[in-house]
């Protein structure tokens, strides 16, 4: 049996800065790992029961569940396959902008890589976690990353370390009508890590005008975080977050929240380094 943790992360900004011929929005972002988990219990069936199950997150059907769709494409290049029970203990929110179901997948294609012998390298397990979800190889490298692209070419960065409070409103976000709006900036100038590093209170999300417009629940959310320091919305939503500062009262601030709030601490790199080791 292997239980590991499975971590979330926030984007510290996202920008849109083009669209390409294949409807593909092209992005800039900085994924920031955090030390928010779920944790995933694999336990091997014997060799009769070649199947897997998934309990824990039931209300997503299972040909659509991220956890399933990386065991079956990684079954293939297993030397030593085996059934499994995976279970999961849920408590990144879900629809939330946190990247749950993407780390999720690229637990499962980290763990079972080495579970069932399959010998693939973490470029070759990223290539097959970005046909579940663009922001899956973050999860599979493991580090802090400016992000282009779709969300898959990553720069890895070195980032301070950094305490944030996260809303997460009461509403599940469409990112499909989010990008469907008319309004959306979709050409945002491309700009540097070195530009963000030197002035990280200019860089905001395409997606938070639309969401705040659309869901009061982020709009309430947003404006109650704007009382103490630069909330911002990470991902397409719905969580929104603030940087903890030295002169906060966190308790305060957590006690009073219109909604579900977490405290976290960011993290370098992910708890799942032993999975990395390039083969």
């Amino acid at each position: 049996m292997i239980r590991v943790a499975s971590p979330a992360k926030i984007n510290l900004f996202l920008h849109i800065t083009g669209r390409r011929n294949d409807g593909y929005h092209e992005l800039q972002s900085i994924f920031q790992l955090i030390d928010l988990y779920d944790w995933m219990t694999f336990t091997p069936r014997t060799e009769a029961e070649d199947n897997l199950s998934i309990t824990g997150i039931e209300q997503v059907d299972l040909e659509q569940n991220l956890i399933f769709r990386a065991a079956q494409l990684l079954k293939p290049y297993a030397k030593k396959y085996c059934g499994l029970n995976i279970q999961i203990e849920k408590q990144i929110p879900m629809g939330a902008g946190l990247g749950g179901g993407s780390s999720n997948a690229a637990t499962t294609l980290l763990v079972l890589n080495q579970l069932w012998d399959c010998g693939l390298n973490l470029d070759q397990l990223a290539a097959l976690g970005v046909k579940l979800g663009a922001d899956v190889p973050i999860f599979i490298y493991g580090k802090n990353a400016w992000a282009e692209g779709i969300g898959e070419k990553l720069t890895f960065v070195d980032l301070d370390q950094k305490q944030y409070i996260i809303l997460k409103p009461d509403c599940f976000i469409s990112t499909q009508l989010l990008f469907s709006q008319k309004t959306l900036t979709r050409d945002s100038n491309r700009t540097t890590f070195c530009a963000y590093q030197l002035k990280p209170s200019d860089f905001g999300n395409n997606f938070e005008a639309l969401a705040r417009s659309l869901y009061p629940e982020v709009e309430e959310a947003m404006q109650y975080l704007d009382q103490f320091g630069q909330a911002k919305l990470t991902g397409t939503g719905a969580c929104v977050f603030t940087e903890v500062t030295p002169e906060m009262n966190v308790s305060e601030i957590v006690q009073h929240a219109p909604c579900k709030s977490y405290v976290v601490h960011s993290l370098n790199k992910s708890p799942l380094s032993h999975f990395m080791t390039d083969i």
